[in-house]
């Protein structure tokens, strides 16, 4: 079986990484807003305008006053309209790895029960080295914290009257 041109095509490197807001580790201005227009163009979406052409906005709190976050910066959230988008087409990308990994699962039963033997087979070191690893890890830090002495006596809880 021959995987279709749009599988192959998203397994080959073909840009750069673009600087930006991410929504779905990919770039908002660069790849959403332009998708979105073209799609409006064609009419296959009808996102709102004002959401295309003002895509990120100032998050607000219930009483109405402007959400912060703990280091004090304002919290700045993709408008709805596009986020459902983005949020569908993931969906739906998913949809269509699941499918295409099923259909050849199910066409080609015995190469791919072949490769995931041999996925196996080839992880089972990496996964045993990381075990004994951590479990040494974990033997030193007990050790460790066994050796250290308190620098002060720990002292009983002095009961308030």
């Amino acid at each position: 079986m021959s995987s279709p041109n749009y599988i192959k095509s998203l397994l080959k490197p073909n840009g750069q990484k673009p600087a930006g807001r991410k929504v779905w580790s990919v770039d908002l201005e660069t790849v959403w807003l332009p998708f979105f227009t073209a799609t409006n163009t064609e009419g296959v979406t009808m996102i709102p305008h004002e959401a295309l052409g003002a895509p990120l906005r100032l998050a607000y709190e219930n009483d109405g006053s402007v959400k912060f976050r703990d280091d004090g910066r304002p919290v700045i959230k993709v408008v709805k309209d596009i986020a459902d988008h983005v949020k569908l087409i993931r969906e739906n990308f998913v949809a269509g790895l699941t499918a295409y990994a099923n259909g050849v699962a199910t066409k080609q039963a015995e190469a791919y029960k072949e490769q995931v033997r041999q996925n196996h087979e080839a992880g089972r070191p990496i996964v045993e080295r990381d075990r004994q690893a951590l479990e040494s890890a974990i033997e030193q830090a007990m050790a460790a914290a066994m050796d250290k002495s308190p620098s002060e006596p720990e002292r009983e809880p002095v009961p308030v009257a």
